[in-house]
């Protein structure tokens, strides 16, 4: 085992978590996405305005797909702070403090304090890790939730402890309550393969555990039930074509496997090298190294020279997400922690090799400048700063970036480590505080709540067939509703949403539109480089319309 000895000082330590705690935090403001990001955050809403916190629904009705937590805390979230963004997305960002913490103990555990401090700084500037805090999905939370019930399990298998128990069954309960069976399978693998590497199988037939599933039970039970009052006593209910649904059958077993087959969908659904192409920048700018660690594992798996927990459990979701039919870059989330332990590691063994520390420099260095130049055309080319302040804060992040590489105190290593965080700050902090605003103003969904605030009663704003913006729902506060023949009569007048290629549409059936508002609207997640492209720009979006509409 390497000796332990900081690569960085405390005090560099609370600077970097500092900095990031700041860039997280102007990430609480950035609006929501019309993904599953606000299509999530209706659904809590539809809870807070009708009280009912048992059914899960959305536009399209009876909602079969996640579990309640996530939506329990954003709906609570709504009667402390109303309904906003930061609302919606402060409870994923203290799970993420949460989990940052928990990768901090668990590397402690299984090496020591500096491997802990390490993987924790890692963890938190892996790319998709504080995307996960934008574009706040499951994500976020169900991380936490599997790194804490890991250290939690670890802990108990070391210490016995009682304390351990309970945490570790509120940890896995809460991660299953959040996404299913997944939160309790990644546990699972990483604790057999620290009991295979410890050859400790005995702890196996402790009486402990058996109080763990007991309190388990327990705690996803709320769950459990809200699915067999939603479906179980109305068989009567239809989702995807299917009706006569078993709630409580499908939370408890079939919720994982449905994903696994693809029947949930099929995202990259034949690309078995999905994980590894997506892996490297999911987890930039450390997934280089990540790759090098797991490698260099594997030629001494076999000599039981470090723990096998990290290895383990990455290579098991390798195999898992590179055979699943459904296949999302987010899935990659939930190994992040142990990874970022693995690859912390990995760094410290090496930390002294002169030539090995070059090799990172270069690896790095190279990560650093492709960082830069992106967010220079994210920033400078098609989305211009324009505040003085936020030229002045980037700036003086970029002089961080450059003091780890000038400084020669410093060894190749410390400087590889100190510029790469320093980046991702940078990256984010332009990210949140410029790129994300900018860039959402294309979202007509908002920008037609915001406008009409005040002005238009979302209570008579009905959607033309098909339509749908999450994020006209969440910013407006009001639920779904999908116009109808019957919906206007004779004399009267509502507010109908549409796009604006079906104004024609609309007319030919004898509807007359009168005041309107009308925004451009693109679909922000999937960005090309016509869209970016501000002379272009204009001609890849649709107009979104709110108008006055009557017979």
């Amino acid at each position: 085992m390497f000796l332990e000895k900081p690569i960085f000082s405390k005090s560099t330590y609370l600077f970097f978590f500092s900095l990031l705690g700041i860039v997280y935090f102007i990430g609480l403001f950035v609006p929501l996405m019309d993904n599953d990001s606000a299509h999530h955050a209706d659904i809590a809403l539809r809870m807070y305005l009708t009280g009912d916190y048992v059914t899960l629904a959305d536009a399209r009705g009876d909602y079969l797909d996640k579990p309640h937590l996530l939506f329990w805390l954003a709906a609570l979230s709504y009667k402390i702070f109303g309904v906003t963004t930061f609302a919606y997305k402060l409870p994923s960002f203290l799970f993420t403090v949460l989990g940052t913490y928990s990768t901090f103990r668990l590397g402690k555990l299984l090496y020591n304090t500096e491997t802990g401090n390490l993987a924790a700084l890692i963890v938190a500037t892996a790319f998709s890790y504080v995307l996960a805090n934008n574009d706040v999905r499951m994500d976020a939370m169900l991380t936490a939730c599997v790194v804490f019930s890991i250290w939690q399990l670890i802990a108990f298998i070391q210490t016995r402890k009682y304390i351990n128990v309970f945490g570790a069954a509120i940890g896995l309960a809460a991660g299953f309550s959040t996404k299913g069976h997944i939160a309790v399978f990644v546990p699972a693998v990483a604790v057999l393969f620290y009991l295979f590497y410890q050859k400790n199988l005995k702890i196996i037939f402790n009486i402990k555990w058996l109080l763990m599933l007991l309190l388990f039970a327990l705690f996803i039970a709320p769950v459990v039930y809200c699915y067999y009052l939603q479906f179980n006593l109305h068989p009567e209910k239809t989702v995807r074509g299917k009706d006569h649904i078993n709630g409580v059958k499908f939370i408890l077993f079939n919720q994982s496997i449905e994903r696994f087959g693809g029947e949930m969908g099929n995202d990259a659904k034949h690309d078995y090298f999905f994980f590894l192409h997506s892996f490297l920048w999911a987890f930039a700018p450390w997934s280089i190294i990540a790759y090098w660690a797991v490698i260099s594992r594997l030629k001494e798996f076999t000599k039981r020279k470090y723990e096998w927990l990290t290895i383990g459990t990455f290579l098991t979701m390798l195999l898992v997400i590179s055979l699943s039919g459904f296949k999302l870059p987010h899935y990659l989330n939930i190994i992040f922690p142990t990874t970022a332990i693995l690859t912390a590691a990995f760094l410290l063994q090496n930390k002294t090799k002169p030539k090995w520390g070059t090799t990172i420099f270069i690896i790095q260095t190279f990560i650093v400048v492709v960082l830069s130049l992106a967010t220079i055309i994210l920033n400078a080319w098609a989305f211009p700063v324009q505040s003085f302040i936020l030229i002045v804060c980037s700036m003086l992040l970029l002089s961080v970036v450059f003091y780890f590489y000038l400084s020669q105190p410093l060894q190749k290593i410390q400087k590889a480590i100190g510029a790469s965080v320093a980046a991702v700050i940078l990256v984010f902090f332009l990210l949140n505080s410029n790129f994300y605003p900018a860039l959402l103003t294309y979202q007509a969904g908002k920008g037609i709540a915001d406008s009409t605030r005040g002005k238009v009663n979302p209570k008579e704003v009905y959607f033309w067939k098909d339509t749908y913006s999450s994020s006209y729902h969440f910013y407006s506060a009001s639920l779904h509703q999908t116009f109808t023949d019957s919906t206007l009569k004779l004399g009267e007048k509502k507010w109908l949403a549409f796009d604006k290629q079906d104004e024609a549409e609309i007319k030919k059936h004898g509807y007359i539109l009168g005041k309107h508002f009308e925004l451009p609207d693109y679909e922000v997640t999937k960005l090309t480089l016509k869209f970016l492209n501000p002379e272009k720009r204009a001609t890849e979006c649709t107009q979104f319309v709110l108008a006055e509409i009557s017979r």
